[in-house]
């Protein structure tokens, strides 16, 4: 267990953020804007093409449709300081992050070669 600075456990430790260190990340804003998630996706994955080669999307979230995949990864998280599809995507291996304008789509990335 953690200790604080005096040597004490706290009760209740705060939570804390996803290591994202292993991860690339690109952000990216278009312009103009992506319509929809869709238009999102294919941009994201011409983007892991580009930088991992041949690649498997692990999570992603759509902020105009407050959707994730996995689908409910977040319900476990509600006191965490990390969203679920983000949590799932880097304890699934993922090593690039795409988000698009500043969070209204992100989409996590797992390379197929080693």
């Amino acid at each position: 267990m953690r200790q604080d600075d005096k040597g004490e456990v706290p009760a209740c430790p705060m939570p804390q953020p996803t290591d994202l260190s292993a991860v690339e990340q690109l952000q990216l804003e278009p312009t103009p804007p992506v319509s929809d998630y869709l238009e999102a996706m294919e941009l994201a994955k011409q983007e892991a093409e580009r930088c991992l080669g041949e690649n498997m999307l692990l999570s992603w979230y759509d902020r105009d449709r407050n959707f994730e995949s996995p689908q409910h990864a977040s319900e476990c998280h509600q006191a965490s300081a990390t969203p679920g599809y983000v949590d799932y995507g880097v304890h699934h291996g993922a090593r690039l992050m795409v988000d698009i304008e500043h969070g209204r789509f992100v989409f996590f990335f797992l390379p197929l070669d080693p």
